[in-house]
């Protein structure tokens, strides 16, 4: 008979309260994803619902991104200050309010706004969702927490595109943002019922005028990356958002030596590991979030498919995410999460030049659903190995700021691939046929069209394989140094 020692009582427990954590989390992440997700697939039924020109439709997306990256650390560090539990939930009934609101959007800019209210409520969840996770499990097993906890993105992705195509062609799209009402009060609910309250650190005052000048210089950076490929880089929204940009980072960087309480300590920055993961990363995010939705406008303005099929048709990057971040979760505790970096970001480069090298309205299915799922399995993969390699590298008393610095890198890449994608995509036709594709029709102009278009989406697969190849490079140099 072997006895129970009362440490292995205080594992046990702590390692059910670390599971019921993570099914907290894993529902922040999956109420995010599926809000992305959908919107995603079914962006040409919204476009078309308000008439919406190629500006507006871009706009539909690149609020959320650019709001959400840019306030990812300012709730990072007031969370480590107020009380993280408090600002997680927050965030999920500002969200869930927020999206109440979207679905009666009664022109297309007021969609927008309630976009950018998301966006603030995703941001107090992202910040946070991973430093929870981490404070929970204990480090041998962080990296099944992880797995799992990545897993449920795939979950949402998986479930989104469909589910989006579907709520489009059937009960409208004001369901595409109602959906996630239900969703979140039961997260809030349940997130209230099991989070307990983790310590709050020593009340400091917040960084104000380094909190306004972050926000103020990613913004300013970020409109001008998304605009620079439609209109071109001396378009005035380019060239005032790069001259603001250029006038403001040395005065963060001034105020941030000079603050007590910097909203972001450059010091931290500063290691081999976490700045090589971090570019890692961001590369990455980069080369993968655009995929579904260039993908997805693929099959509904060149191949002609309403936005149920196209949903259908995107299922293997999900999928392969899915089934990657639980088994590399496993595999963690053999296997190190600098190597699993590594194979994820070569697998995603391998994906995207499958889809490179076939890019034409004549492929056959099969092809693209391999390209798809050999980059879903490749992020699944490269997202639960880099997560827990730059988590366990943090200082416990910095989680909170360095994570949202974190995600904000990955959020940066997301919204210039989205950005950068979309005018690549469309730069290949005319002003006019632009909002043609937004709204999934060109396939019914002529072949002309899209053949013109299927020019786009080959350099836009080009210029994603490029990125995810420079990523495998940058995952090779964070190399953690040997004790």
């Amino acid at each position: 008979m072997v006895a129970v020692t009362p440490q292995d009582s205080q594992d046990d427990s702590r390692l059910r309260y670390a599971w019921r954590v993570c099914s907290v989390t894993g529902l922040g992440l999956l109420l995010i994803g599926i809000a992305g997700s959908t919107l995603n697939v079914a962006l040409p039924t919204v476009v078309r619902h308000f008439h919406a020109g190629a500006l507006e439709s871009g706009w539909i997306l690149l609020s959320f991104l650019l709001v959400n990256t840019a306030s990812l650390v300012f709730f990072g560090r007031v969370a480590d200050l107020l009380g993280r539990r408090e600002v997680y939930l927050g965030g999920f009934a500002l969200f869930t309010l927020a999206s109440l609101l979207a679905g009666l959007s009664p022109d297309v800019w007021f969609l927008v706004g309630m976009r950018v209210l998301q966006a603030i409520g995703a941001a107090m969840i992202l910040a946070n969702g991973t430093v929870i996770i981490t404070d929970a499990f204990p480090p041998e097993r962080l990296s099944q927490g992880m797995g799992v906890y990545i897993g449920t993105l795939s979950v949402a992705q998986l479930a989104g595109p469909t589910l989006g195509g579907l709520i489009a062609e059937t009960a409208g799209w004001q369901w595409i943002f109602w959906v996630n009402v239900p969703a979140g009060l039961i997260a809030l609910g349940w997130g209230a019922a099991v989070l307990r309250k983790m310590p709050r650190r020593p009340r400091q005052p917040v960084d104000a005028l380094g909190n306004v000048l972050v926000f103020a210089a990613l913004s300013a950076l970020l409109l001008a990356l998304s605009e620079a490929g439609s209109g071109g880089l001396g378009s005035p929204v380019v060239l005032t958002g790069a001259a603001v940009f250029v006038l403001l980072l040395p005065l963060l960087v001034l105020a941030e030596r000079r603050s007590a309480n910097p909203v972001l300590d450059l010091r931290l920055f500063g290691g081999r590991l976490l700045a090589y993961a971090n570019l890692a990363s961001f590369c990455n995010a980069l080369a993968r979030s655009a995929l579904i939705l260039v993908v997805a406008l693929y099959f509904q303005a060149a191949r002609g498919l309403d936005a149920f099929q196209a949903g259908l048709s995107v299922l293997p990057v999900p999928l392969g995410i899915g089934l990657a971040s639980p088994i590399v979760g496993m595999l963690g505790r053999k296997v190190s999460p600098y190597a699993l970096s590594i194979g994820g970001a070569v697998l995603s480069a391998a994906g995207l030049g499958t889809l490179m090298l076939t890019a034409d309205p004549r492929t056959p299915y099969w092809v693209i659903g391999i390209g798809l799922f050999v980059a879903g399995c490749g992020s699944g993969t490269f997202l639960t190995g880099n997560t827990t390699q730059v988590m366990r590298a943090l200082p416990q008393d910095s989680l909170g700021v360095v994570n949202g610095f974190r995600v904000m890198v990955m959020n940066i890449g997301i919204v210039i691939s989205v950005g950068l994608s979309l005018s690549v995509l469309t730069s290949s036709v005319g002003p006019g046929l632009r909002a043609q594709v937004y709204a999934g029709t060109l396939s019914e102009l002529s072949p002309v069209a899209v053949g013109q278009l299927m020019e786009g989406f080959q350099h836009a697969y080009a210029v994603l394989f490029t990125v995810a190849v420079a990523g495998a490079l940058l995952a090779a140099l964070a190399r953690p140094r040997l004790r």
